[in-house]
């Protein structure tokens, strides 16, 4: 079944270069996303396909060149609200959809990258600091 081997399931290095190909500008032209992004997406491209790429259960390329992934701690110092992640899962099923990527390995796909989106919240859409987040003194 695809969860021994989804990122096969859904095709590859081929799709994943597809889905950040039409993810990105969606992402950059997203009025909750985009300023995220000041200096553009092109790096962070390239890092999205190494991460997908391993997330999905394919060669480890982000691990092998950037450590372990640890998503949440390198995005704590961007403000990830509920409204963001839900923006950024608009734009990767809109981006899944333009792709034609369907089935039941899109459906796990999405569903983990949702878990994803919670998990990944550091702020309330007001901005504020969650406590938990706060700098220890």
């Amino acid at each position: 079944m695809f969860e021994n081997n989804p990122y096969a399931a859904i095709g590859g290095a081929e799709t994943v270069r597809k889905l950040v190909t039409a993810f990105y500008p969606k992402v950059y032209a997203d009025p909750d996303l985009s300023p995220l992004f000041p200096d553009g997406v092109d790096e962070i491209m390239r890092k999205q396909e190494l991460f997908l790429t391993q997330f999905l259960g394919g060669p480890t390329l982000y691990s092998d060149r950037y450590g372990p992934p640890m998503m949440r701690q390198r995005h704590l110092a961007f403000e990830v609200t509920p409204r963001r992640a839900a923006a950024w899962l608009r734009c990767m099923k809109e981006a899944m959809d333009d792709i034609g990527l369907e089935g039941p390995a899109r459906e796990w796909f999405y569903e983990r990258l949702t878990q994803v989106a919670g998990y990944m919240v550091n702020r309330p859409d007001d901005g504020t600091r969650i406590e938990s987040e706060a700098p220890r003194r």
